[in-house]
């Protein structure tokens, strides 16, 4: 199943860029003469939502951010409803972070950290020195799974992360599960507020396909073999189409600030990159901060385990589940999950 920008409704007429700065949208784009497809990302208040109920370091919060801006980019994608959901297991300090994306609008994460080795990392830092995506992450790897539903098949595309940010995993991802040449860009920025008030964040993306519509013009990359002798010079891979290369150094200005500047609005910033080209935007997708679960969605999940799993959850008689997503707390009577006591075997003494 392939993972590729969809072509925007051609009846939509060009225009000027709109000025006013939107937050919590994705943008759709083609640049006609590069045959490039896009879509541009700016998350506000809906970051800030998907962090609410949460107190992660700040850190933390910014790799979330990242994640967050990465899995709408992809998500925001799919032609059919469903949901798109982003994933790493690693051994870093952060080692878990899930991003739920459901068709067409909803977004809830949530990250697993080791706050010990957190400070740690952080204290060994020399002046000036800041840690990345890559270092807080560590090795393991990133899974883009999409779940249409029962009416479909389950697709799944698995890339490692080998102390690489987030940024890099994509371009993996696509090279080796899609082979569409794909150029990402993500940016997170904490804003401070002045007096007691509490600091906000923003997240910014931008996603480039080179899609021609004249075929034999997308050369795939070649992927190292693995087992090549050390020391063995392989040949440097194929630079590509030209207009791929130009579109990928117009990305390669792009400054993190223009994908987080609030007053920068999506169409100016594409404007910015490929005026010289004719870069047309189309309608833009709203994000919503929600989280799906409910009582009935936690009833289901409990009904899986075996008696022996959901007998192990009663505490003083109930069982509470928190949804890691959003914090929200279901409380069930102990006999709603567990079920009425069975019978104790009859015996076979006269």
């Amino acid at each position: 199943m392939t993972h590729s920008i969809p072509t925007p409704d051609p009846s939509q007429t060009a225009r000027l860029p709109l000025a006013e700065a939107v937050d919590d949208q994705v943008t759709p784009f083609h640049v006609d003469g590069l045959d490039v497809r896009g879509r541009v990302v700016r998350l506000g208040s809906a970051l800030d939502a998907v962090m609410a109920h949460h107190t992660y370091p700040p850190l933390v919060k910014r790799l979330l951010g990242e994640a967050v801006a990465l899995t709408v980019l992809l998500g925001s994608t799919l032609k059919i409803s469903g949901r798109f959901i982003l994933q790493t297991r690693t051994d870093g300090p952060v080692d878990l972070l899930v991003v739920d994306f459901t068709a067409p609008q909803d977004v809830r994460a949530y990250a697993r950290f080791n706050a010990e080795r957190l400070q740690a990392m952080q204290a060994a830092l020399t002046p000036g020195q800041r840690l990345d995506s890559g270092a807080l992450l560590g090795a393991g790897h990133l899974a883009m799974t999409i779940d249409q539903g029962l009416s479909a098949n389950r697709y799944q595309g698995i890339v490692a992360l080998e102390g690489g940010n987030l940024e890099d995993a994509a371009h993996r991802y696509f090279a080796q599960s899609e082979q569409i040449p794909t150029r990402v860009r993500l940016a997170v920025a904490e804003e401070v507020h002045p007096g007691d008030a509490a600091s906000s964040w923003r997240a910014g993306g931008l996603m480039v396909q080179f899609l021609p519509t004249e075929g034999g013009r997308i050369r795939p990359v070649d992927l190292h073999p693995g087992d090549a002798p050390e020391g063995t010079e392989l040949p440097a891979a194929a630079e590509g189409d030209d207009a791929w290369m130009e579109a990928q150094s117009l990305v390669g200005t792009l400054e993190d600030v223009e994908l987080v500047d609030g007053d920068l609005s999506a169409e100016r910033l594409l404007f910015r990159l490929f005026h010289e080209r004719g870069v047309r935007v189309f309608q833009a997708e709203n994000v919503v901060a929600k989280c799906s679960c409910s009582r009935e969605r936690v009833t289901n999940v409990l009904a899986n385990f075996s008696r022996e799993e959901r007998e192990s959850l009663v505490e003083d008689g109930k069982v509470v589940v928190t949804c890691e997503f959003c914090g929200r707390a279901y409380d069930f009577k102990a006999e709603e999950i567990v079920g009425p006591e069975e019978p104790e075997a009859a015996s076979d003494e006269a």
